[in-house]
Formats: C-alpha cells, sequence, structure tokens
C-alpha cells in the first residue's frame, strides 16, 4: 500500500438512491455496458473505469431519513474522454440536463445531468485524471484494458 497524505485516497463507491430499483438497474446496466457484478435485494453493484471503482445502486425504501438540517449534498464527477459524448448518451436513455457542458479552466470541462431516479449525475475532462492514469501504466493505456463500457 502507498503511502497517503491525507484521510481520502480517491473515490471507492458511490451509490445512488432509486425509487424503482429494477428499472434504475437496468437503466445503469445499459449505460455501462455490462452487468452488475455483485447483487442482492435491494443493492446492486458495479465496478467501472480504469480503476474498477464501485458504483453502488440502493432501493429507496432502504435510504435513510432526510436530515432537515442538513442542506449539503455532493456530485461525484466521472471522467470522460469526450464530455459532449458521454452527455449525449446520457440524456438518450432518458437522463435530464442539470447543467450543459461548461469549462472550468486549464482543461477541466464539466457537465451533469440528473438520472430517472432523482440522482445528480456529473461527467468531466480532468487533464489531472489523464496525468495519473498515465503514471500508473507504462504505456498509460493498460488500466483500461478489458473495461467494456470504455
Amino acid at each position: 500500500m502507498t503511502e497517503s497524505t491525507g484521510p481520502l485516497r480517491g473515490m471507492s463507491n458511490v451509490s445512488y438512491w432509486a425509487e424503482d430499483h429494477d428499472a434504475a438497474t437496468a437503466w445503469y446496466t445499459e449505460l455501462l455496458g455490462m452487468e452488475p457484478y455483485f447483487q442482492m435485494p435491494g443493492y446492486v453493484e458495479w465496478r467501472v473505469g480504469d480503476y474498477g471503482h464501485e458504483l453502488g445502486l440502493i432501493d429507496a425504501r432502504y435510504a435513510p431519513k432526510p436530515m432537515a438540517d442538513v442542506p449539503g449534498g455532493a456530485v461525484l464527477n466521472w471522467h470522460v474522454d469526450d464530455i459532449r459524448v458521454a452527455l449525449d448518451r446520457l440524456l438518450g436513455l432518458g437522463a435530464i440536463l442539470r447543467e450543459d457542458v461548461r469549462e472550468r479552466g486549464h482543461g477541466f470541462t464539466t457537465a451533469a445531468v440528473v438520472d430517472p431516479f432523482g440522482n445528480v449525475l456529473g461527467v468531466m475532462t480532468n487533464p489531472h485524471y489523464v496525468q495519473v492514469l498515465s503514471q500508473a501504466t507504462p504505456d498509460g493505456e493498460a488500466a483500461r484494458a478489458g473495461h467494456p463500457a470504455d
């Protein structure tokens, strides 16, 4: 294991909630181009991306009760090679545009949609991600091998 400079070592898992768990499972299976690798009643999980990060989908009946005094929230942005292609695919699968492609400067570009189940899904181009990926393998591409969603 490598040393960390802080408590957050990288995205390990993100989970989304869905009222219609079966429909959401089918939608994400179509989006990702692969079946979940783990399934149990009310929960499915895929390993996606260059490092096999975990994307979980939880039946909303298991969601914690909202906390009225906690207004925060998060958008997990997934790195993509072509943000317009990724955004068009999401919209084609029924997601609703939340934020169109937006240049953030220095090669960072973001966009966000709301999936058919009410979750915000962000996509971005991120030069730091590409840099880390290229340093992780001799040719910068070996980590991508075998990922059908690419």
